[in-house]
């Protein structure tokens, strides 16, 4: 759990937005703050394939609430010279995406949002942990000692993804 908390604490505050006292923290929940300061790390530590990516772009599809959290990234600091936030209501508008959150609930809508994507170069974040058995990259999975993360590696290779092998150490289960 250790290790955990030491991926995701320093990026805590990327997800507030700037100058944010009580009322801006109130915003965004601290469990929305925290799956949002994962979602910052699986980015730097996440290889895409040539050519390089000039404009970096986090979609999401499903929970608002979420949505306030990833929203604060586009602001924080990357190596890309242009970072946006999309949410997204259709599968088709994912195309640009380069990280996608998928906070759905309902499995045969996660599967139709994948299988929209084919094989293209997008990290796929499920805010579940049966988002693992529908084909995401990277799973979240609230437990009782914290949040942790699954990853099936072998979906992030057939997008052409090379996830840092201090993010593979890190997980709970490395498919």
């Amino acid at each position: 759990m250790r290790r955990i908390l030491r991926l995701a604490l320093p990026a805590l505050a990327c997800c507030l937005p700037a100058g944010a006292g009580a009322a801006g923290a109130a915003q965004v929940s601290e469990e929305a703050a925290l799956k949002a300061a994962f979602v910052y790390r699986f980015a730097q530590f996440t290889q895409w394939p040539p050519p390089p990516v000039k404009d970096f772009t986090y979609c999401l599809a499903g929970s608002p609430e979420m949505g306030d959290a990833l929203r604060g990234l586009a602001a924080r600091q990357h190596e890309f010279p242009q970072v946006r936030f999309m949410m997204l209501t259709q599968a088709s508008q994912a195309a640009g995406c380069q990280l996608l959150v998928l906070s759905l609930l309902d499995r045969q809508e996660m599967l139709r949002w994948q299988q929209a994507l084919s094989d293209a170069p997008v990290l796929i974040v499920g805010d579940s942990p049966e988002a693992l058995r529908s084909g995401a990259v990277i799973a979240l999975a609230q437990e009782p000692n914290g949040l942790t993360f699954r990853i099936n590696n072998t979906e992030a290779k057939r997008r052409g993804l090379i996830l840092s092998s201090q993010v593979l150490k890190l997980a709970r289960e490395v498919r």
